[in-house]
């Protein structure tokens, strides 16, 4: 049984307010839960998120996936770390030297060309 973390609809038409509850992934988007975790008003602004730190961390403990909005949530929470991007190193220093070489050949040319045209003007 596949169990996710995810958002439920609520609120009139044009007005939504969400639930974050633990569903099985199978049921409908509003269908019956295991646990409410918290609640989301995007209305108010700015947003109001409402989440319990302690049953949201049990559940992921226990292997519960959060949707990809549902995870943004709790990251702006500070209840899960954001995905840190890193950087390619063989990349990065490949193009910096690359970039190193191309401008000490420009600089290089500079200076061909501007003493071609002293000798030229003292001619």
């Amino acid at each position: 049984m596949s169990v996710k973390m995810r958002l439920t609809r609520l609120g009139d038409k044009k007005s939504p307010f969400y639930r974050i509850v633990v569903i099985d992934s199978r049921k409908a988007r509003d269908g019956a839960y295991f646990d409410l975790i918290g609640t989301y008003n995007p209305l108010t602004q700015p947003a109001t998120i409402n989440i319990d730190a302690e049953k949201a961390k049990n559940w992921i403990s226990k292997g519960v996936q959060p949707t990809d909005t549902v995870r943004a949530l709790l990251v702006q929470q500070g209840i899960l770390e954001g995905k840190k991007l890193k950087p390619k190193a063989g990349k990065d220093v490949e193009t910096k030297e690359k970039q190193e070489k191309s401008e000490e050949k420009a600089a290089e040319e500079v200076e061909e060309k501007a003493t071609e045209t002293a000798e030229e003007k003292a001619q």
